[in-house]
């Protein structure tokens, strides 16, 4: 059952989807459609059960949703407005220091 959430709740789920490398590089990869695991783990570089692992993490965080097509199981990005707003932070330039990560203050 889809329960409605606070939006704090709502922006820590996709702060922590977002914060896995993996997992932003297969909601990218979903923004140009729906996909199937085996194409995303091709096209990737990365093992199909990494990719089934990220995808249940991005499901279970309600931001990607599944398609049963026959045996085969195709995701998309679960909601238009996320993928609107996952194009646009793409396109976000931060201003940062020369370091490789965010560090703890």
């Amino acid at each position: 059952m889809v329960t409605c959430e606070t939006r704090e709740s709502a922006l820590a789920r996709i702060g922590r989807a977002l914060a896995d490398p993996t997992r932003c590089r297969i909601l990218t990869a979903l923004l140009d459609g729906p996909a199937y695991p085996g194409r995303l783990a091709t096209e990737l570089g990365l093992s199909r059960s990494n990719v089934s692992n990220h995808l249940s993490c991005l499901r279970g965080c309600g931001l990607v949703v599944a398609g049963y097509e026959g045996r085969q199981v195709r995701y998309e990005i679960a909601d238009a407005h996320l993928a609107r707003a996952l194009r646009e932070l793409v396109q976000v330039v931060l201003a940062v220091e020369p370091r490789d990560e965010c560090e703890p203050a």
